[in-house]
């Protein structure tokens, strides 16, 4: 079963021939591949290996995570793992980016609350528009 790596951390001169001879000293590599941005093509400074056995993996895992490869130190772990951090602390989306406390909100007001004596308004009201199915 092939296992595959995540490797993070990567200088922007490294390309997938130096990332895959530089884990092939663990074992057979199956795939190497270095991520490049879609419109300039330069390194995005991360990249995956995939190897056919999963003690060749683990091998690398443990040589390799923290270790300084081309002037850089990398993050070396299995593809498909997340931090904590990535799972729960997202920011952004709707509430403006500060968690639940703040950001843009339909109904008027501030945003710690309606204590400015706004009065609740509908979407074409705020845009200046009239609704035709509205009695006014």
């Amino acid at each position: 079963m092939s296992v595959k790596l995540y490797i993070g951390g990567l200088a922007y001169k490294t390309d997938t021939e130096g990332l895959r001879s530089k884990f092939e000293e663990f074992g057979e590599v199956e795939d190497a591949v270095v991520i490049s941005d879609r419109d300039s093509g330069r390194s995005r400074g991360f990249g995956f290996v995939t190897y056919t056995n999963e003690d060749d993996a683990a091998n690398a895992i443990k040589e390799m995570n923290d270790q300084e490869f081309d002037g850089r130190r990398l993050r070396v772990d299995r593809a498909g793992e997340r931090s904590e951090r990535r799972d729960g602390n997202r920011r952004g989306g709707r509430e403006g980016g500060f968690g639940s406390r703040g950001g843009y909100r339909r109904e008027g007001g501030s945003r710690y609350g309606n204590d400015r004596g706004y009065e609740r308004r509908g979407r074409d009201e705020d845009r200046g528009y009239r609704s035709r199915d509205r009695d006014y």
